[in-house]
C-alpha cells in the first residue's frame, strides 16, 4: 500500500508497529553497547559503539514524537532510519558478537518501519 493512499487506521498500525521497533531498537543497542565496552576488542569497538549510542538516541526520539503525535515524526523517522542502516553495517561487521548480531537485526527491523513513516515527512 502506498503511504499516500494509507488510510488513518493503516498509518496508527504503522506508527505502533514503529514504536515497537524503536523500543526494542533502543535495548538491543544499549546491549551491544554494554557488550563492546567489556570486550577484550574494546579498542576495535569505538564505531560500534558511537553508532549504537546514535541509534538509541534516535530511536528514544522516534518513540517521543510518535507517542506525541507531532506533525514532524516523519521527518524525525527518516533520519532514523539512516542511522539504524549505519548502526546495523557496523554492528554486522562484528560476526563473533552476539549482541552486535541481535542488534544489527533490531536495527534493521527499525529501518524498515521508519523509512516507511519518514514518507511522511512535512
Amino acid at each position: 500500500m502506498s503511504i499516500s493512499a494509507m488510510t488513518y487506521t493503516d498509518h496508527m498500525q504503522l506508527m505502533e508497529q514503529c514504536i515497537a521497533n524503536c523500543q526494542a531498537c533502543v535495548v538491543a543497542c544499549e546491549r551491544c553497547v554494554d557488550s563492546c565496552l567489556t570486550s577484550e576488542q574494546v579498542a576495535t569497538m569505538t564505531d560500534c559503539v558511537r553508532l549504537c549510542r546514535d541509534c538509541s538516541d534516535s530511536c528514544v526520539q522516534c518513540v517521543r514524537f510518535m507517542a506525541r503525535g507531532s506533525h514532524f515524526h516523519g521527518n524525525i523517522c527518516a533520519v532514523c532510519a539512516d542511522l539504524c542502516a549505519a548502526c546495523a553495517a557496523e554492528c554486522e561487521k562484528h560476526r563473533e558478537v552476539a549482541a552486535c548480531q541481535t542488534c544489527a537485526k533490531a536495527c534493521r527491523l527499525c529501518e524498515e518501519t521508519c523509512r516507511q513513516m519518514g514518507q511522511m515527512a512535512v
